[in-house]
């Protein structure tokens, strides 16, 4: 896990990340929303006029526009543009857990503890439909990110998907009539109704807190109050469960499918960050914070970057480096790329494979030092146990088909680290942290005594 940027504040109950910006908004549960760049790792704005705990936060997709739900029963559009609240939504009879923009319509949801979830119009201001049915607090509701579909958790321990595409046929098609007509039922004349349970996924034995759709995939994911994560698959008649990722020792308070690779990422009231795999159903990495209990993630739409909220903050992360090893010589740059070492001339643009690495390690290449006198390179791979990290010795072939570049044998040792000294030198930091001098053979010819030696 890349730390990228961490806040201190009171505890951060919503998470929205910008699409373009590099900003993330944070809801705390003292009533104030702060804007973040989290970039620059400074504050850019603060919001102060809910009174108490502010749940719910989402940016509008284009618009320079966000919403906000609290424990004040108020839902707030606000334009970060004018840096004020355009207009306050009333009609919620008890707290506000969430609230989303629509990705496409003048619409937002939004779930309260009095049992409904609501869909409104923010440009006309006006509730446009009242989802009834769950029998307890509604922990959260959101849009599908294509279909005509809204997936909602509740501590009635029920997952439920609704149809709305009733709604949008009528409120969003020429000449429709909006629904001062026909009153906020959601119910016309004939009986038709906007908004219809297609599914309800029963399973869990505790509370929901959270249930969220896969950006792509016919996939549910949801965590709850029985410390479970669990995966549901839905098609046009029904939805079913598929497996659980068990794990969390405590209350799991959100849970979100990455959106471009097959994981999913929890968060816990046990103080944890748990990455699952969704083929294996396993867990593949946990993070741990010693005494802050997290409560929301958010996933960025576009870049490989989450956002925890926790009792004293939030956290800004990558799961992984994404910047290759690279060493610069002249107008050359070196780097490794799917099991290859490659060449970039910057004066040509082109862009050449020169050798095949070995394989073994399961740990990414995470740096490189290159040695022009002898046309050879050091790859050291980083451990997650640091002690366990190696380098590998390669002599870069002289004459190369970049289709099907040469995979010359090279020599692996263990190390923490390793650079090239002079022409045939090379110092390795090992597990010990004591410093040593090899040759191209990589044979040891000097031992280094230092009082301290850390790799970076």
């Amino acid at each position: 896990m890349l730390t990228k940027f961490e806040t201190k504040s009171a505890r951060v109950k919503g998470l929205s990340f910008h699409p373009k910006r590099p900003w993330v908004l944070a809801s705390l549960h003292n009533g104030v929303i702060q804007l973040w760049d989290y970039r620059m790792c400074t504050l850019i704005d603060k919001f102060d006029e809910h009174d108490g705990p502010v749940r719910g936060i989402d940016f509008h997709k284009q618009q320079p526009l966000f919403v906000s739900g609290g424990d004040d029963y108020k839902i707030k559009v606000w334009n970060y543009k004018l840096r004020r609240c355009l207009f306050t939504l009333l009609g919620h009879l008890d707290y506000i857990r969430t609230t989303f923009f629509h990705h496409e319509y003048p619409w937002i949801l939004s779930a309260s503890d009095d049992q409904t979830i609501r869909i409104w119009n923010w440009q006309s201001r006006t509730c446009v439909c009242v989802l009834t049915g769950h029998n307890h607090y509604v922990m959260c509701a959101q849009f599908h990110p294509a279909e005509d579909l809204v997936v909602s958790a509740s501590l009635d321990q029920t997952v439920r998907v609704w149809d709305i595409s009733g709604l949008r046929k009528k409120n969003l098609s020429p000449g429709s009539v909006e629904t001062d007509v026909r009153g906020i039922s959601g119910v016309d004349l004939f009986g038709a109704s906007d908004a219809v349970v297609k599914h309800v996924l029963e399973g869990h034995d505790r509370g929901v807190n959270w249930a969220a759709f896969h950006p792509t995939m016919p996939l549910i994911v949801s965590g709850a109050d029985d410390r479970q994560v669990k995966i549901w698959r839905m098609n046009e008649s029904k939805a079913w469960e598929l497996d659980t990722c068990r794990g969390h020792y405590n209350n799991v308070s959100c849970a979100v499918f990455h959106p471009r690779q097959e994981l999913i990422l929890s968060n816990s009231e046990d103080k944890s960050i748990r990455v699952w795999d969704m083929s294996k159903r396993t867990g593949v990495q946990t993070f741990r914070r010693d005494h802050d209990r997290f409560w929301v993630l958010g996933a960025h739409p576009n870049l490989n970057l989450f956002a925890a909220g926790h009792d004293s903050g939030m956290i800004v992360f990558k799961l992984e480096r994404e910047r290759p090893a690279y060493a610069v010589h002249g107008n050359m740059l070196y780097y490794v790329k799917d099991r290859f070492l490659r060449q970039l001339d910057f004066n040509s643009s082109k862009d050449t494979a020169v050798m095949q690495l070995r394989s073994g390690s399961k740990f990414p290449v995470f740096s490189m030092s290159y040695n022009p006198a002898e046309n050879a390179v050091l790859l050291c791979t980083r451990a997650t146990n640091l002690e366990n990290s190696t380098y590998d010795l390669y002599s870069i072939p002289k004459e190369s088909d970049s289709q099907n570049p040469d995979a010359p044998e090279g020599k692996r040792s263990s190390g923490l680290t390793a650079v090239w000294v002079a022409r045939n030198r090379f110092a390795v930091l090992d597990r010990m942290h004591s410093l040593l001098i090899k040759n191209l053979k990589n044979e040891i010819v000097k031992k280094v005594q230092v009082l301290i030696c850390e790799c970076w």
